[in-house]
């Protein structure tokens, strides 16, 4: 297998552009000049990798062949409904169909990549539609570019991936779509869907007749802060990933968990947001041989947080971790500037916060976040073979 790492990137990729929109492309294009400019797209072992759009064999394994024809058709028809399009939420746009489809195309690549051994890890920090269903548009999502790439490599031979969802809203596309396929674990963590959209993600949420225990749930309460976070996450999804040893690890990486995040409640730091992605490589590495392929996801704070969080991802993608004491490039900082988006455009890699974290223990007075994970664990570790009362699992 090769060292290197594949970033999947091409700037037609910015053409899944859905107008007045919180989904503002300009997040991506803020996130690869900002990798650029610290030097880490021009790492060694680094390939920056053209997508091409994914053709409707690859799409209709995961989505069905009249939501495509839908797709195509809706730009075309002013008076188009249906299948979730042509809402505020997924409006209608030029192009629609080619421009999803070069995202799924690109996470695909990615994911070939990784399989096949020409890179130990691969990233589209375009992609991470997450919520997008076989035959309907939603939350911002056309085609689910990470549920076609955990297609394709069950196709290519794959016998275990684990997805893993950082994204402040709940994996529900791809939880949905590998409901029923035991070959395929899902782990989400966000905010509690009794507060946010899309109504998913309870712990009792744990697959289908005969995977039960692929789906592993961790709703967290608003206001959530790094710590807290941190200790979630390793309460549940090591012991989680471990039990199931897959052989490449899929994860969304949306930012939006974020504190000036503007759709969402929870109180994370781009510094809690690395410690995640370090978190991620490391099991990556223990579990999987390296194999890890990240995506990116939702994320509405366009210039504060998204490009410095996903500059951190492909920083921990390709090789050592950006110092979190790192200033923003000054030709960055005049390119957000020529932008005009009436943004504060940050000076450094950091919050200044610390993401440290005290481990999780079935003992003491539980707080809510507390309580959230052992109804997690009582509900789902049973059914992979561990003990929800041990902390070693």
């Amino acid at each position: 297998m090769s060292d290197d790492t594949v970033v999947v990137w091409d700037e037609s990729l910015l053409a899944y552009d859905m107008g007045d929109h919180p989904l503002d492309p300009v997040r991506v294009e803020l996130t690869v000049a900002l990798a650029r400019e610290l030097g880490v797209l021009d790492r060694p072992g680094v390939r920056v990798v053209k997508p091409e759009i994914a053709d409707d064999s690859l799409l209709t394994r995961v989505h069905d062949s009249a939501y495509l024809a839908a797709v195509r058709a809706a730009p075309r028809d002013p008076l188009f409904a249906g299948y979730g399009l042509g809402t505020s939420d997924n409006p209608v746009f030029e192009g629609m169909h080619e421009s999803s489809a070069l995202i799924a195309g690109a996470t695909v690549a990615a994911a070939e990549a990784v399989w096949r051994g020409e890179a130990r890890r691969a990233v589209n920090v375009a992609g991470g539609l997450h919520h997008a269903m076989p035959a309907r548009a939603s939350g911002f999502c056309v085609y689910n570019d990470p549920a076609v790439a955990i297609a394709r490599l069950l196709d290519l031979g794959a016998e275990r991936i684990a997805y893993v969802d950082v994204d402040v809203h709940h994996g529900d596309g791809v939880q949905q779509i590998f409901w029923d396929d035991p070959r395929v674990l899902t782990v989400s963590l966000h905010e509690t869907p009794l507060a946010l959209f899309p109504g998913t993600g309870f712990p009792d949420e744990t697959g289908g007749p005969g995977a039960q225990g692929t789906a592993v749930n961790m709703p967290l309460p608003p206001g959530v802060d790094d710590s807290a976070w941190q200790r979630a996450f390793h309460a549940i999804v090591p012991s989680v990933l471990r039990a199931f040893r897959p052989q490449v690890l899929v994860t969304q990486c949306g930012a939006d968990g974020h504190r000036l995040d503007p759709l969402a409640d929870l109180n994370l730091t781009v510094d809690g947001q690395r410690a995640t992605y370090l978190a991620m490589r490391a099991l990556a590495d223990e579990l999987c041989d390296g194999r890890w392929v990240a995506t990116g996801g939702g994320g509405y704070a366009l210039v504060e947080v998204v490009p410095r969080a996903w500059s951190h991802l492909l920083a921990v993608a390709t090789g050592d971790p950006v110092d979190p004491a790192t200033l923003t490039p000054l030709a960055w900082r005049e390119l957000v500037a020529s932008r005009r988006l009436g943004r504060e455009v940050p000076l450094r890699m950091t919050d200044d916060a610390d993401p440290s974290y005290e481990p999780w223990q079935p003992t003491g007075e539980p707080n809510a976040v507390d309580r959230a994970i052992a109804a997690t664990r009582k509900t789902v570790f049973p059914l992979l073979g561990l003990d929800p009362h041990d902390p070693r699992d």
